[in-house]
């Protein structure tokens, strides 16, 4: 019983000092856009050069200030393509925050977003 107990023991604390290692390590280890420089290196577009993809085949959107192709996640979008269709080579962030009914996207879906980002939205 005493060697159950002293493993217990031991795991807990062992558990205790790997999270507290990765806690300590995460901010550090981390780094925006805005630190490491990509902010100010990625593309900027105007809404009228947004505005030349507005097809399902060619399909970007303005998002909170980014540019993003979703042209290749549209098959893979719960909704049917000609769902999104409207907001193709537009400011869509409406679309984005209310899905047409007033109800914002999951931080998921916002997450995903970053693989499909070509660039940030200018005046």
């Amino acid at each position: 019983m005493k060697k159950v107990v002293f493993a217990a023991f031991v795991a807990f604390w062992s558990s205790i000092a790997t999270i507290t290692t990765l806690q300590a390590m995460g901010p550090e280890q981390a780094t925006t856009e805005a630190d490491s420089g990509k902010a100010d290196a990625a593309p900027a577009y105007t809404l009228e050069q947004v505005a030349e993809h507005a097809t399902l085949d060619d399909c970007w959107m303005a998002i909170e200030g980014g540019v993003y192709d979703l042209t290749a996640y549209l098959p893979n979008h719960p909704t049917p393509p000609f769902v999104l269709e409207p907001w193709c080579g537009k400011e869509a962030t409406e679309g984005m925050r209310t899905k047409g009914y007033g109800r914002d996207h999951s931080p998921t879906a916002w997450g995903m977003m970053e693989e499909y980002r070509v660039g940030v939205l200018v005046e």
